[in-house]
């Protein structure tokens, strides 16, 4: 009988044991490689050309962290710990930092399409619907003024058209400065004067401590549906543009290749940085790709290029690592290959 009792016992330890190394979730997130989806049956433009290869987006996967997760990130090759709060600010939910990065997903079609559109010199229009404060930033001026879906109507007087016109006109100012914020509140119309600070991880800028996201309507002919479910964050756009330009135009730019790629693409079509490039190197290469797109950041030694770069050489890929600064590198190169 007390044989009996003590297997019971120790078998619902060993289940509480299993249950919190499986379920307990600690104060970090773990980014690992993703997967290289096609974007053929994500992206479908009106009556578009097809072609034989396949443009691929590359994700990260990444979540916060149980201790088996945790453990198994810290042997296992290119997986990263991080700290919650260097993702996910104190204060936001993991609903909302989801939403966020939804939105910046939106952002990134929507930047996609303009270039796309305009490269394959098609109808391309776009409507300005607000800048918005996705949220801020712990320990800045603007958090004890500003929240998370404010929208910002003009700084100092001159109307705020997209996120940029805010950014280049902070850039202008100096550590101390006050600048007057007209902002649209739910229905009340408000007006805060924030200082200007310098950002914590980066002391050489100033800023208020906001992250803001420019709310467009993009009108295109022919039209173009983008199905991409729960995928977040902006670092598809380059490989969006391109998807959609392969469609909107004649001849196959894969040639029938496996096409992989990765970077945040500017309206006027500039590639930016992204995070997690070495864990998308690994998942191009898993997937099989042939070229692998990678933001060169102007030849920066650091630059993501380089990361792409190395990691592809440890991989010992046959892979061809690309660096590209602008949707036009990554499309000369796939015109000349």
């Amino acid at each position: 009988m007390k044989g009996n009792k003590r297997i019971i016992i120790t078998g619902v330890i060993a289940i509480l044991i299993v249950a919190f190394l499986g379920a307990y979730r600690l104060p970090y997130y773990v980014y690992k490689p993703g997967t290289a989806d096609a974007l053929d049956p994500i992206v479908e433009v009106d009556n578009g050309y097809k072609s034989e290869g396949d443009m691929h987006l590359v994700t990260v996967r990444g979540g916060q962290a149980t201790p088996l997760q945790w453990l198994i990130a810290k042997i296992r090759p290119y997986q990263e710990i991080y700290p919650i709060e260097q993702i996910r600010p104190e204060g936001i939910s993991e609903e909302e930092y989801f939403h966020a990065q939804l939105r910046m997903m939106e952002s990134s079609q929507e930047a996609a399409k303009v270039v796309a559109y305009k490269a394959a010199d098609k109808q391309v229009n776009i409507n300005y619907e607000g800048v918005y404060v996705v949220n801020t930033l712990k320990g800045m001026p603007a958090e004890k003024q500003l929240k998370g879906g404010d929208q910002i109507l003009k700084i100092d007087g001159n109307k705020i058209k997209e996120s940029a016109d805010l950014i280049q006109y902070v850039e202008k100012l100096k550590k101390g400065d006050t600048v007057s914020l007209t902002i649209k509140r739910k229905d009340k119309t408000l007006t805060k004067d924030v200082k200007l600070a310098p950002f914590p991880n980066e002391p050489d800028r100033i800023g208020v401590g906001i992250s803001l996201v420019t709310d467009r309507s993009i009108d295109v002919k022919p039209k173009v549906k983008v199905k991409s479910g729960e995928i977040g964050g902006p670092s598809a756009g380059l490989m969006f543009s391109l998807e959609m330009y392969d469609q909107l135009t004649k001849g196959d730019l894969t040639q029938g290749k496996q096409i992989c790629g990765t970077g945040e693409i500017t309206y006027d079509g500039q590639v930016g940085k992204i995070g997690g490039i070495d864990k998308k190197v690994v998942a191009a290469n898993k997937e099989g790709c042939s070229v692998f797109f990678a933001p060169n950041e102007e030849g920066r030694e650091d630059s993501n290029y380089q990361v792409a770069k190395t990691t592809a050489k440890d991989l010992h890929t046959d892979m061809k690592v690309v660096p590209v600064d602008t949707f036009n590198d990554a499309l000369t190169y796939l015109k000349k290959m």
